[in-house]
């Protein structure tokens, strides 16, 4: 009996550790700072607004100046009593969302950590990316930007990860730009996971114009393979931005799925329309009804992607991505 357990259990532990055969990283060094400049913006004493401002932007010159104008689209030739205006009501309109932000992130290393460990993934598979070394903070409109990359930094507009209960995502300055099924990945754990999706996407942009939708298709399941690969201790339904029964059921209905592209000759399609329908942001897939996700033919390039690499384990990570999707498919002989 203890025999058997043993047995089981070091299963279990190898299956664990060996499921994405996972380089060890450990001894590859980052240097990465946190600037929290929603701490100091909110800090202005409003009784001298533009003052305490041109302090802030001073003490934060590249990030202050464009928070002010591309964030909050003050322009500089407006009057300073308007500008002040505007800052003094943004200040207090925003207050009590920034007083929810700094129970939430009063302590922000666990995602500088999970940061951190993406980059160092993020430089085995590709050492010469010039990665950001700095994660700026701030808190932004709520029908705003949300997390974005520069050629120094990880911005993240925390008024986007404050969960997905909160009360803010409700209001129609909010909802009416941010859907439900999108507010729903307004979370805490989605911002590292951000961060490399925009690695990904400045080191491989998309340019789909006149592709079908296979194509296409195996395009996304590229990139999404590539986030699995520098965030692997994140769960994949996170990764895709399901949520975790609408994973489990992709997965357990993935022969289904699949013939759904199959039985309806969608897979050399071109149109614009219908490609969007099945690999862009969506409540669902209305021909597997309303419980289904959106982004489905994503999730099916994503295991074409997979089956490939598991036939084709020697292919490192940079030759993957420039693959031809043709090729992908053909070696992958996906048939789930």
């Amino acid at each position: 009996m203890r025999l058997e357990r043993s047995l089981l259990l070091c299963l279990l532990f190898f299956s664990c550790n060996s499921k994405k055969n996972t380089p060890d990283v450990s001894d590859i060094k980052i240097k990465i700072e946190t600037i929290r400049f929603e701490e100091a913006f909110f800090k202005i004493d409003t009784t001298n607004t533009l003052m305490e401002l041109g302090k802030t932007t001073n003490k934060f010159p590249d990030f202050g100046t464009f928070f002010l104008s591309n964030l909050l689209n003050l322009d500089p030739k407006w009057p300073d009593s308007l500008v002040s205006n505007i800052i003094n009501e943004y200040i207090k309109a925003y207050k009590p969302i920034y007083d929810t932000s700094q129970i939430i992130f009063n302590d922000f290393s666990k995602y500088e950590n999970e940061i951190k460990s993406g980059l160092q993934f993020l430089k085995h598979y590709f050492p010469k990316y010039n990665s950001p070394n700095q994660i700026i903070t701030y808190l932004g409109p709520l029908d705003g930007y949300g997390d974005i990359i520069t050629a120094n930094a990880f911005v993240i507009g925390i008024q986007h990860h404050l969960g997905k209960n909160a009360s803010y995502y409700n209001t129609s300055i909010a909802s009416e730009t941010y859907p439900p099924y999108i507010s729903a990945r307004f979370e805490p754990s989605y911002i590292s996971i951000n961060c490399m999706k925009n690695v990904v996407l400045d080191l491989f942009p998309e340019a789909f114009e006149e592709k079908s939708l296979v194509t296409q298709m195996i395009e996304k399941g590229k990139r999404l393979y590539m986030l699995e690969m520098l965030l692997p201790e994140k769960p994949e339904y996170q990764l895709i931005g399901y949520t975790q029964k609408q994973m489990e059921d992709c997965n357990a209905h993935e022969a289904s799925i699949w013939n759904l592209f199959i039985q309806n000759n969608l897979l050399q399609s071109t149109d614009y329309n219908m490609i969007r329908n099945y690999i862009g942001d969506s409540p669902k897939t209305q021909e597997l009804g309303d419980a289904s996700p959106g982004n489905i033919g994503s999730y099916v390039g994503w295991q074409i992607v997979r089956k490939y690499m598991s036939k084709n384990s020697k292919i490192k990570l940079n030759e993957l991505m420039t693959k031809d999707a043709d090729e992908i498919l053909s070696e992958a002989k996906y048939k789930p």
